[in-house]
Formats: structure tokens, sequence, C-alpha cells
């Protein structure tokens, strides 16, 4: 017998070789019914995986983002399952689940291509496949057998795969009916639970993520055990394209780019820069209450800086290529990361016990090399700025440091009304090769971030393998206002970069002691923070925060004076108002600035002049008025003092 250890900490007796299916089974029908997948002491495998020994196990359901994983990648398999019956010939590269579905890149013979006309045909093979209920068979192989398999597959790119990448033991297929694909898994039992199937795109990639390869075709595909979950997903779709951060930045003049600059390089307009500055501004108010001191470090590094971090090792692929010095023969990276520089500042002169903690924060613009096929709005760009800050502190201060980084989280999210979750990152249990550090400064850092969630009520769900290489963390998941999940935040305990950089301050005892360093960033970016804040508000920002709080449209141009009499006033006590003094009709007037997702407009034309008023029309239509132009910055001012009382 084993024993099987649940979440909720009870324990069962079972023989050993139970399936994580007969589990569910011995717990209730229902859940045997809708259970997808099982993690195993941390590992998600599939349901008829036999377990030899004591284990934690947890079962997965659609609701959880396990069972959707496995549910994905099923599917996944199950396009080219599809793309092979349709399309002889065709080469398979990658096919994985991804956050919302999945895709597979592939190749056809003779230059041919699929189109968005050709997705209803594979939509319906892929159903006709899936209603046959196809097992998923896991088998174990060899690598020269995997070798000669997918040769004779004439699988050209399977091969190069197995070759470069695997090792003997390592290696596992999956077949479902006539197809057979190299994959770690996990999958679901059969094909059966597929029942809905949406193909939603098609877009270019090159094999293994090289320029200089070949492009193949990456399809990507989202599906779903009902029908209804499918209909409600195409609906949260279109109104996703309708808040698209890239269409609405567009129409508020909020940020641009230029192919003459470069792919991924946003460039902030005037509205833009103000939205971001404010936004700046809230943090550093809340920040400095917690005792922080802000600093400006240069936008490149000596490349021995970053080999020194260990970010060269790990991320070196990720960054720019070194820049080198045509005469000294030194080289110079763009900065990808903030720390080394803060790492630098602690060791510029002697520190004292009394020093500590050390907070030092920045708006640092770092740089990363991402694919041009990977960028997308600001949310994938290769520059951004982070709202980084790291704290420097001694051992018996780490928990109560960690705990004032949840507390400034939680003040600067819930500004926005974001509710979030939590979820804590660890290493890799089987896996410790890709880390730095010793198993004792690892779980010293884990169980500080798992004590201060407890400490502050906070339920977070635990990942495993999600660590940075120095050190684990606590990520911050927001909901926005359509159900998408969005990583923003993260605060992350590290006892390694301070020995890389031989860091020490003098204790009470007199003695030479290594700070732990503590990163944090609420925001996560500025430049991601704002594309999820688009989306979650439609450009309808809370008043206190949105670039222009007011539009003034004079009826005619007889009234521009006016306009800049009223703005004028604004101006002085606080109000932040634009005028189109366009020679448009009013109604033209209207509609644009609708667009722009200004809270108010201010009509004025001759009575409104004569008598020192302002017609008031709030964005979106809602109840009209006519007030004095004092009641009206009175009645904004007062709204966003009520707004920013708690921060």
């Amino acid at each position: 017998m084993i024993n099987i250890t649940f979440p909720d900490g009870s324990v069962r007796s079972y023989e050993q070789g139970v399936t994580g299916l007969q589990i569910a089974e011995s717990i209730s029908p229902a859940l045997a019914r809708d259970v997808l997948a099982c993690g195993v002491n941390g590992e998600t495998v599939e349901l008829n995986r036999p377990i030899n020994e004591d284990a934690k196990v947890q079962l997965y359901k659609w609701e959880d983002e396990e069972g959707r994983h496995a549910f994905w990648h099923t599917s996944a398999h199950l396009l080219a399952e599809a793309l092979q019956e349709l399309y002889p010939g065709i080469q398979f590269g990658f096919g994985p689940a991804v956050e919302n579905g999945f895709f597979y890149d592939v190749l056809l013979k003779d230059g041919e291509s699929i189109r968005e006309a050709d997705f209803g045909k594979i939509e319906a093979k892929m159903k006709e496949l899936a209603s046959k209920k196809e097992p998923v068979v896991r088998k174990e192989i060899a690598k020269a057998d995997a070798l000669t398999e997918f040769g004779a597959a004439g699988q050209t790119y399977k091969c190069e795969h197995i070759d470069q990448d695997l090792e003997d033991g390592t290696i596992t297929t999956y077949t479902q009916g006539t197809f057979t694909d190299l994959c770690k898994g996990p999958h679901l039992l059969n094909t059966g639970s597929i029942k809905a199937i949406k193909l939603t795109s098609v877009a270019g990639a090159f094999w293994r993520g090289d320029a200089t390869r070949e492009q193949m075709q990456r399809l990507y595909g989202v599906s779903f055990p009902k029908k209804k979950m499918l209909d409600e997903y195409l609906v949260m779709l279109e109104e996703a394209k309708k808040r698209d951060h890239r269409k609405i930045g567009k129409e508020m003049e909020l940020f641009m780019f230029s192919e003459k600059v470069g792919k991924g390089l946003p460039i902030w307009l005037p509205k833009g820069t103000e939205l971001r500055l404010r936004l700046q501004d809230h943090l550093r108010k809340v920040q400095t209450r917690f005792g922080y001191k802000e600093v400006i470090t240069p936008h490149i590094g000596s490349k021995n800086l970053y080999v020194t971090s260990g970010h060269y090792a790990h991320y070196g692929k990720d960054s720019f290529q070194p820049i080198h010095t045509p005469e000294e023969g030194e080289e110079y990276m763009l900065k990808p990361m903030n720390c080394p520089h803060h790492c630098e500042v602690f060791a510029w002169k002697p520190r004292s016990y009394k020093d500590l903690p050390l907070r030092l924060a920045e708006f640092g613009t770092v740089y990363r090399y991402e694919q041009s096929g990977e960028l997308h709005g600001l949310t994938r760009v290769r520059s951004f700025t982070q709202d980084d800050a790291h704290i420097f502190c001694r051992p018996d201060q780490v928990k109560q440091e960690f705990l004032n980084v949840m507390d400034i989280i939680n003040i600067v999210l819930t500004a926005f009304g974001f509710n979030f979750e939590a979820q804590i990152s660890l290493r890799d249990p089987n896996d410790h090769e890709k880390y730095v550090g010793s198993d004792d400064d690892w779980a010293r850092s884990e169980a500080a971030i798992v004590e201060a969630c407890k400490e502050k009520g906070l339920s977070a769900k635990v990942e495993y393998g999600e660590a940075a290489f120095y050190g684990p963390k606590l990520d911050f998941m927001i909901k926005d206002a359509i159900g998408r999940r969005w990583q923003l935040g993260t605060i992350q305990v590290d006892y390694n970069l301070p020995k890389r950089f031989q860091l020490e301050y003098t204790d009470e005892d007199n003695t030479k002691k290594t700070p732990v360093m503590i990163h944090r960033a609420p925001f996560g970016s500025m430049e991601r923070f704002c594309a999820v804040l688009i989306e979650h508000t439609a450009g309808h920002f809370p008043l206190w925060l949105t670039p222009d709080q007011v539009a003034i449209l004079p009826i005619s141009e007889k009234y521009n004076d006016y306009a800049a009499k009223v703005a004028k006033y604004f101006d002085s006590v606080g109000v932040r108002a634009t005028i189109d003094a366009r020679n448009e009709k009013i109604g033209r007037k209207v509609r644009d600035n609708e667009l722009k997702r200004i809270p108010y407009m201010l009509i004025v034309g001759e009575k409104e002049q004569t008598d020192g008023t302002v017609a008031v029309r709030p964005q979106g239509g809602g109840e009209q008025c006519v007030m004095s132009m004092e009641d009206f910055a009175k009645k904004i001012n007062d709204e966003v003092a009520e707004m920013t009382k708690d921060f």
C-alpha cells in the first residue's frame, strides 16, 4: 500500500500502481468524469500513469491551469493529426499548449500554404477525429529508434530535434490514431472530451526562432469541452478586439511605433507620457512612504557586469549583442536588467547593519531582444521601463520587508480596481542544475515567501519550475474586465546576487556579513501595465489618471477666446483641459472627442460666454447640465480627491 496526500492535507491509502483516474473514481463518479490530469509531487502527468510510492497528489479539472494545459496539448496533437490527413507530406515542427489554446508549426510541401479559408475543413476533420475517442498512448523510446521512426516518416525537423536536443532515457512519444509525436506530455486519456474547436489565426514562424532558417506556418487554435464555452470565448474575443490597446492607443494619441526607429521600440506621445508620468508619480508617493531612495543608472553596462551577475549565462541569447569599443577593446551591453547596477550602488561605500534595509528604486529602461514575430504592441517590446527596486537587508529583516512590498503592491493595484491573485514560483524539484545558489539559501528564501503569504492571509498558488534562476518569487496576476489573466507585479527573494557581487556589511558584532536582496516591481513594466490598463478600462481611465479630464468645445470660432479663458482658469486650479478649436460642427467635435475617451466635454457658446458657465456633457452621454466654471472645477477636484484618498 502507498499513502496519497491531497492538497487539503488529508491522506488515503491505495494499492501501489494506482492511477490518478482510479483515485478520482474512489472519491466520486462526478470527479472522475471531470478530471483531466493529475499532479504527482508537483509534476503533471496523465490520469493512467501508475503511482508506485507515497506521493502528494492533486486532481486537475478544466478550472485548473494544469487541466486546461493537458486539454490544449492534446488538441495541438489533434490539429497535427488532422493536418497529416489533409496535407500528405506535411512537415511538423513544435506544437505546444499556450496560455489561451495551442499552436502547431508546420511546413507544407511544394510551397503550398494554409489560409484562413481552409480553417473550416481543418476544424471539421479535427471534430471527426475527436469523435472517435482515440486513446492517447505514451511510449518511452530509445534515441536510435526515434530517429529511425521519424526518419521513415520523412519528418526532417523532428529528426533534427531528436539529434540535437534529446538523449537516451528522456524520449517519449504519444500516439493517437495514425499520428505519433515526440512529446513530454501530459495529455488526456483520449480525444473524446474535445467537443468544440476553433482555429483562430495563422502566422509565420521561423524554425527554432532562427531568422536564418526556414519559415514555417504557425496555426493557432483553441478548444473546449462544451460548445457553450467556445461561444462565450468568441464573444470575449470580439470584446477584446474593441479593447485592443494598439487601436485605442492610436485613437487617444498615447504612443506610436516607427519602422525607422526600429521594431518593438515604443515612442510615447505627449498624452501617453503624461499618463506614464502620473503612474510613476503614484508609485513614487507610495514607495517614498516606505523609505525608498531613487537612483538613475546608465542604459548600458560592461558585459563583465552581467557575467558576474549570471544573467549573461542564463539570458545572453535574449539580449542584444555586445557593443565593442573601437580602441579599448571593451565590451558593453544594452542594459537587459537593473539589478547588477543596483548591486554596484550598494558596493559603492562601506555599509553597516545600521544602514539596512537599503531600498533603491529606479524607473529603469532595459532592452531585450525579441523575435520580430513575437512583438505585440506594448505587451512584447524590445525596450521597456521597469518600476524596479532592490532592497538590501539583513536575513532577520527579509520577512518584514517582503510584507511591506506586498502592502505596496496591494495599494498600487487596487487603485485601478484590479482584483488580483498570487502565485508562488519555486524551483523545479527535479532540476536544480538551472539555478544558482545553495540548497540552504533556496530553502530560506522559499520559506520566507510562504510565511509572508500566510501572515497576510493571501491564498497563493504554488508553481514549481517558475522561479528565477537566482531565487523564488511571488507573482501577482490580475483579471481584467473581460476575464483575461495578466501577470504584472513581482517580488523575488535573492541570496545569490549579493554573494556573486561580494556585497557585505559590518554587523553589530563587527563581523562582515552578506545582505539578502529583494527584487520588486509592482507594475512589472510601464509598457505592459499601460497595455493591460488600456484594455481593462477600454481607455476610460480613472479621472485622477487620464491625460485630459476635460475637452472644451466652442460652438464656433467666435467663442475660442472664451474657451481659452475657461482653460486658463482650469489650469490655475489643477484641472487638465484641452480645447478643440477646429472649425468643425459641434456634432463632429463631440464624436471625435468621444473616441479620445475624455471624461467630460464642455460645450461653450454665446449663452455660456455671457453667463460665465459651461454646458457639461459626460463621456458616453449621461445627464447634461450647465454649471459655472468654478462649480465644475470644484466637482472635478472633489471627485479626484475622493478617488485618491486611500493612496
